[in-house]
């Protein structure tokens, strides 16, 4: 059988990286993408690393109901791509994508469908994944995307340990296919001001001589909206059991300067890139944050101070931010 290589690309991760090297932010939505132009060019770059033909493209991604939209169903048609779809959760999660990427890895390895394979991702969670592809004796390289120079974005150091070697992406290959997103900021319609209703007329004198007062049971305390440790998702906490979200030590390299910038980063990006009804929806969402913009701050959080994961105080301080940067920058017009 012919030598080849195969490639494997993550593509929640290289949007992600993708946007924060031409935005400044992890926010997908932030970028338009050639995916044409960008898969073509990933594909002679592996090949030109490898001396080898590429089998085949695995492009990995989610869907409602694991049902391929209409640009996924483009990237599915075109020649050497297979792609592989997991499901969006009820809360907005992704789910069974790093699964299939494990056991194709895995399985392809084992079947020995390529020599070299090219895997486009950063995830923690494919570690060993990569470790049981290598004992049936296939190579497995890394491509990261590069952000401030050519420093990789967002790869754990247990995957980088585990890979055979890493190999960062030239920055041509992202900036020729992926363009900043800014529509044109639409002047807002006047919104006419409020009826005053006509004031009711007061009781008698008769009527509070006879009134009683009726008295009312004591309403419970309101739960308040608390967010857990997953990104984005939220639970509703008994008043009786409120207390400080977390009482985890936020990183010393986190601090609210660095907070505010993050924040305001990924709010600016949103607002530029979205057009009134989406906005509309991010309003109406509040508390909530949306979880692509969600997870935009904790990665953007993360890989400015080179962690893995945050503290769940250092979440609520970056989602508390998040809205008042927010209502800072559409008070000024953004």
């Amino acid at each position: 059988m012919r030598s080849t290589c195969s490639l494997y690309i993550d593509t929640g991760y290289l949007l992600a990286s993708a946007a924060r090297r031409v935005t400044g932010t992890s926010l997908r939505s932030g970028i338009h993408v050639e995916y044409r132009r960008l898969i073509d060019s990933l594909i002679a770059l592996v090949q030109d690393q490898s001396g080898l033909p590429l089998l085949r493209v695995h492009w990995y991604d989610s869907a409602h109901n694991g049902v391929p939209d209409y640009q996924q169903q483009r990237i599915g048609e075109l020649a050497k791509v297979k792609l592989r779809l997991g499901r969006v959760g009820y809360e907005g999660q992704q789910k069974g994508v790093d699964l299939r990427i494990g056991l194709d890895l895995v399985t392809h390895a084992r079947n020995k469908t390529s020599d070299v394979f090219f895997l486009v991702t950063g995830d923690d969670d494919l570690t060993e994944a990569v470790e049981e592809a290598q004992v049936h004796g296939v190579q497995v390289v890394l491509l990261a995307v590069p952000v401030n120079g050519d420093r990789p974005h967002g790869v754990s150091k247990h995957l980088l340990r585990a890979v055979d070697d890493l190999q960062v992406v030239d920055g041509a290959i992202i900036d020729d296919a992926a363009l900043k997103v800014e529509l044109d900021a639409a002047p807002a319609a006047a919104v006419p001001a409020p009826a005053v209703p006509a004031p009711k007329p007061g009781p008698s004198p008769r009527d509070l001589a006879t009134s009683r007062p009726i008295a009312t049971p004591a309403k419970a305390p309101a739960p308040v909206l608390a967010y857990t440790s997953s990104t984005g998702a939220d639970s509703y906490v008994a008043a009786e059991y409120q207390r400080t979200p977390c009482e985890e030590t936020v990183p010393e390299a986190l601090t609210p300067d660095l907070i505010d910038r993050i924040a305001e980063q990924v709010v600016n990006s949103f607002l530029t890139s979205s057009d009134e009804n989406a906005k509309a929806a991010l309003a109406h969402s509040r508390p909530s944050i949306p979880r692509d913009l969600d997870r935009a701050l904790l990665l953007d959080a993360c890989e400015a101070i080179d962690v893995y994961d945050l503290p769940e105080q250092a979440r609520f301080r970056l989602r508390n931010r998040f809205w008042d940067r927010h209502d800072a920058l559409s008070a000024a017009g953004r």
